[in-house]
């Protein structure tokens, strides 16, 4: 997972990637509860899983541009370009990873409107008449 999201990011340093691999997962993980959190944490690898599984829920879901605010202040010398760079380059690997892509439509739906461009994917609206 850290040598895809290497090259996803970009990063010069396996070290860097895991880095932003090990922020972005762990402020993940306590946004995503119930189900789909431990589904999500059996399709990764071990460490990514354990991120993701022992983070304590939130009490308020943080909306997308939040979500990222909040990386970034967990990132020395980050700012918010540079860690939507960093959360997309991470969240943007887990469709890839989890076989099952009603998994990552099941996380989406958990989350605030936005995310799913975090993840790579359209932000879909209701059908219009």
């Amino acid at each position: 997972m850290v040598e895809e999201v290497r090259e996803a990011g970009q990063y010069t340093t396996r070290a860097e990637a895991e880095r932003v691999t090990r922020i972005v997962l762990s402020a993940l993980g306590g946004h995503v509860v119930g189900d789909e959190r431990v589904d999500l944490a059996r399709a990764l690898p071990e460490e990514a899983a354990r991120l993701v599984a022992s983070q304590i829920p939130v009490t308020r879901p943080l909306t997308a541009q939040e979500f990222v605010d909040a990386v970034a202040a967990r990132i020395e010398g980050a700012t918010p370009a540079t860690a939507r760079w960093d959360v997309s380059s991470v969240l943007g690997v887990l469709p890839g990873l989890v076989a099952d892509d009603d998994l990552i439509d099941r996380v989406l739906t958990q989350l605030p409107p936005g995310y799913a461009l975090l993840f790579g994917r359209a932000e879909l609206g209701p059908p219009t008449a």
